[in-house]
């Protein structure tokens, strides 16, 4: 029996949210996470060129570090997004950063890109095995050239990740989400592609953009258009929201990012709009409020090719991957369904 049993996940709730991920963290890299089966073959699908064993992935921000990507793998998902991971090792914002809303399923966290750095990332990825290993890159806080950091955490980790994020979306950096508006939103990925134009072609990977859910009117249209005539492979929708539904929680006025279940009706109509400006275009992962099979499906019916998760394994526990994956596949048999891609955009 694994140490990462669902009892065992159950009681690290009685520990700070941000002490419990880091004792999750050290019983990862000792080997005692859970492994599962094989996944039902109609779950693989590909996803701008990446061959996924099955498409639920983890979302970033629980391997910052790149420590455990191998064993999250084990546990069951398709891939796995480490990051996000800024050129210089940062603090992060001062703690209590990261607090569990239990009655509302939900997170709120302002970590601020806390990480040792890319070059501490780099080197653990270099020891990776097999399996689709994402790398979110971000820029430091007090970074005179913020789109110079996106160029930095890209050239440094080439030929070491299955694919690249470039996480604009994060509101817990001071003016990032900035990087949103067209203007900023070209200069970031002109100078990527033209940084990554000029790098080996034989690490030649796909790139995605990170966007948040919070977008006004005219906005998804904008940031899919820059992304198609920039020649990335495709956008992931969506970050944390700080927008605040009704909650119930004594956190809910915490500041911050907020995930888990109250984001998801959020997250599954920016996805339908999304869809509907790519017009088959660019790959499309969903993210965001997702906690089941129910969740994964609807949100592949509205556009996504894929699905991650994070937050949900907080309150799920580190089987939820197995139940989402065996659910999600008898929910598209149950509809004639052949294979995953069969299904994407259904709605």
């Amino acid at each position: 029996m694994s140490l990462l049993h669902d009892g065992v996940a159950r009681a690290l709730h009685l520990l700070d949210a941000e002490d419990a991920h880091g004792v999750t963290i050290r019983a990862l890299e000792a080997g005692l996470g859970p492994r599962a089966a094989a996944p039902d073959p109609i779950l693989a699908t590909t996803v701008a060129g990446l061959a996924l064993p099955n498409c639920v992935g983890l979302a970033p921000g629980f391997d910052k570090n790149a420590q455990v990507f191998g064993p999250m793998l084990a546990a069951g998902f398709g891939f796995v997004e480490c990051g996000t991971v800024t050129p210089l090792p940062q603090a992060g914002n001062p703690r209590p950063r990261l607090f569990r809303l239990s009655e509302d399923q939900a997170v709120i966290n302002r970590m601020g890109f806390n990480n040792q750095g890319v070059e501490a990332f780099a080197a653990r990825l270099a020891r990776r095995g097999p399996g689709v290993v994402g790398a979110n890159i971000g820029a430091n806080k007090d970074a005179t050239d913020r789109i110079g950091d996106y160029v930095t955490g890209l050239t440094r980790l080439w030929g070491l990740a299955s694919y690249f994020t470039l996480n604009i979306s994060s509101p817990n950096t001071p003016g990032l989400r900035a990087l949103q508006t067209k203007a900023a939103l070209e200069e970031l990925l002109g100078r990527t592609a033209e940084a990554a134009a000029a790098l080996p072609a034989a690490g030649r990977v796909p790139m995605f953009l990170k966007v948040a859910p919070d977008l006004e009117d005219g906005e998804v249209e904008a940031i899919v258009e820059a992304v198609v005539a920039h020649g990335l492979s495709g956008i992931i929708v969506s970050n944390t929201t700080i927008t605040r539904p009704a909650l119930k929680s004594r956190h809910a006025g915490e500041t911050g990012g907020l995930s888990g279940a109250p984001l998801r009706p959020l997250a599954q109509s920016m996805m339908a709009a999304f869809h509907a400006a790519a017009a088959g275009r660019t790959a499309l992962i969903g993210a965001g409020g997702i906690a089941s099979g129910a969740d994964a499906y609807a949100r592949i019916r509205a556009g996504a090719q894929a699905v991650q998760l994070y937050s949900a394994m907080v309150y799920g526990g580190p089987g939820l991957v197995t139940r989402i994956r065996r659910d999600l596949a008898a929910r598209l048999r149950a509809d004639g369904f052949g294979a995953v891609a069969e299904a994407v955009g259904a709605a």
